[in-house]
């Protein structure tokens, strides 16, 4: 009976531990598609410097006002100071488990944690933190500052953060300096990634009971700098951790390379181009190339103390235009939506703002194999748009879609009739000059603007409206108006802040533009109201892609469905990134697939 009890118990250790998920040996860094392109060996990104020299300071300049220093809560979340987490001036004060290599499409490597352990059907991942990790005042990061990060944003921190917990089925300690992440079936093959870039936050420093309060006392964070000097609304500075606990780490040599960063903050963006070129602002980045060429047009430029320089990079353009919130009924109707878009006189702008320097946007992942144009629909995509017939015009699906083609001259009629076309068979039509919809009424609405630049082109739009009847009112707020306005969906149609940057890898951030779920959750980033089951459908499947092939594909049929949506008007863009920058600054040579990286910059030994 014994040995039968023995044979029993070794028999269900056995199976327990077979149903636990695979894991594969540990790795110093993990890829959305394939493998990650640098060894273990690595000592540095080839876009990072690492003999930089260290020293100095620098002044970022940003319009808008602050008033609050933790990013992860709904409350302020348009106006939390910029640095503490950023994508442009780099996470100076918190820090995730493992960081970006901007010259791959998604792969992540070692930071806070220094290896993970990723089963192959991504049900599960295992952190290894690195022991050396510290958080500023010299404490270690720990198994157990992890699971309180995802308490404490499941309960009080905003979207996407406090969303993160809905993925995972089981988190949990499995050693002095590891943590495992088991998922359930509503996660998909991107979350360990995400999960990666999750930043992490002490326990011993936040209190649960006020964490979705806003504060402007500096706060403890893992990363390079600690927040100096604070000046509500107007300034903050960060000086460099001395005691940085990561700055021999490969993934960060040449980077953080100033012993103080300082970001002010400007009423709008003339104050701030005048700044520029009174030398309280290091950089000078500007779209408009009539523009930038009027700006930098200053005695220190033509002394070559000022440089201007651009880069190229290897990602889609960000798509910037008028996008309509489509809560509201005088947007419901795609048709409607669709001749709108027409009404856009991009060639006029091009010649006479632009100097023929602009191209047209038409695609959410222009130039790139993920985009719709030029790409007819493949089978697979076909088959993920079967159970939604008619979504998609024919033009769109063979991918010769092209938006209309003004003459330039700002007088072309033919595009107008078009437009007034749809408009007619929707019921629209025109009294005494005045376009009204389906009830009879004036049909017209709102432009909230941010800048004088957006101004000018609500204008050019609403020139060519006020031609078919359309009535269209422009209002200018200040940027943290604007963002206010936007976290509660007040506005009818947006121009320039609704602009969306699109990666090689687009992934969960999708879902939270223009998922279903996303549509009515104040503080959501589906600013359109997007609540399509298509587009849904289209997500999932790109999350959910085991192969290129597929993945290529649902991106594809997403493009396809946002084309044909006509959520927004797009605009223009210029392929190049441009900046102006002071002579004291410099950069590595290499400029990586996704642009400049400023944290890789430093300033020039006297």
């Amino acid at each position: 009976m014994g040995r039968v009890l023995v044979w029993l118990i070794a028999a269900i250790s056995f199976l327990a531990f077979s149903l636990q998920p695979a894991m594969s040996e540990p790795k110093h860094a993990i890829a959305m598609q394939g493998e990650p392109a640098l060894p273990a060996d690595y000592t540095h990104f080839d876009y990072a410097n690492p003999d930089a020299p260290k020293g100095g300071n620098i002044t970022y300049c940003v319009v808008g006002s602050f008033d609050n220093l933790n990013p992860f809560i709904l409350k302020s979340l348009r106006t939390t100071a910029r640095g503490m987490m950023d994508l442009n001036y780099g996470n100076l004060v918190f820090e995730p488990l493992m960081t970006r290599n901007y010259d791959e499409a998604f792969s992540l490597y070692g930071l806070l944690a220094d290896s993970a352990d990723m089963d192959p059907e991504r049900k599960s991942i295992e952190f290894h933190l690195n022991p050396d990790a510290k958080w500023s005042d010299g404490e270690p990061v720990t198994p157990e500052d992890v699971l309180f990060t995802y308490d404490v944003f499941t309960d009080k921190g905003r979207p996407p953060y406090r969303d993160r917990m809905s993925l995972i089925a089981k988190l949990e300690k499995t050693g002095d300096h590891s943590v495992r992440f088991t998922f359930n079936d509503k996660a998909n093959r991107e979350t360990p990634l995400i999960i990666a870039l999750t930043p992490i936050i002490p326990k011993h420093a936040f209190n649960k009971d006020t964490f979705d309060k806003t504060t402007l006392k500096p706060v403890i964070g893992s990363g390079p700098y600690t927040v100096d000097k604070i000046q509500p609304g107007q300034r903050i500075v960060f000086k460099r951790n001395p005691n940085y606990w990561g700055k021999n780490l490969p993934s960060k040599r040449g980077f953080d390379n100033y012993d103080q960063i300082t970001i002010e903050y400007f009423l709008n963006a003339n104050a701030k181009t005048e700044a520029f070129k009174k030398g309280i602002c290091a950089i000078y980045d500007e779209g408009d190339p009539i523009k930038r060429e009027r700006d930098i047009d200053f005695p220190a430029f033509h002394r070559g103390e000022v440089i201007a320089e651009t880069f190229d990079t290897g990602i889609p353009p960000v798509v910037t235009g008028f996008l309509f919130n489509t809560r509201l009924e005088k947007f419901s109707n795609p048709v409607v939506r669709r001749a709108l878009g027409m009404l856009y006189d991009f060639e006029w702008a091009n010649k006479n703002l632009f100097g023929g320097k602009y191209t047209r946007t038409m695609s959410y992942w222009q130039n790139s194999e993920l985009s719709a144009l030029g790409h007819p629909a493949s089978d697979r995509e076909k088959a993920l748009l079967a159970p939604y017939p008619g979504r998609v015009p024919a033009d769109v699906m063979d991918g010769t879609w092209r938006p209309p083609v003004n003459d330039g001259t700002g007088q072309d009629r033919k595009v107008l009739k078009v437009a007034f076309d749809l408009l007619k068979s929707q019921g629209y039509a025109v009294k005494d000059g005045v376009l009204l919809d389906p009830k009879g009424s004036p049909f017209g609405f709102e432009i909230l603007t941010a800048s004088q630049d957006e101004e000018r082109f609500a204008a050019i739009y609403q020139r060519t409206l006020e031609k078919i009847g359309i009535t269209v009112t422009i209002r200018s707020l200040e940027a943290d108006q604007i963002q206010s306005r936007k976290q509660r969906f007040d506005f009818e149609v947006l121009i320039g802040s609704s602009g969306f940057s699109n990666s090689l890898s687009p992934g969960i951030e999708q879902s939270f533009r223009w998922g279903s779920s996303e549509a009515k959750r104040e503080g959501s980033f589906n600013l359109a109201g997007v609540a399509d089951p298509a587009v849904d459908a289209a997500i999932d499947a790109m999350l959910r892609a085991r192969t290129k092939e597929d993945y290529v594909a649902a991106v594809r049929v997403l493009d396809r469905l946002l084309i044909s949506g006509n959520y927004m008007v797009p605009m223009q863009y210029n392929a190049q990134q441009w900046l102006a920058y002071w002579n004291y600054l410099d950069h590595p040579k290499k400029t990586p697939i996704f642009g400049y990286q400023w944290p890789t910059w430093w300033r020039k030994a006297n």
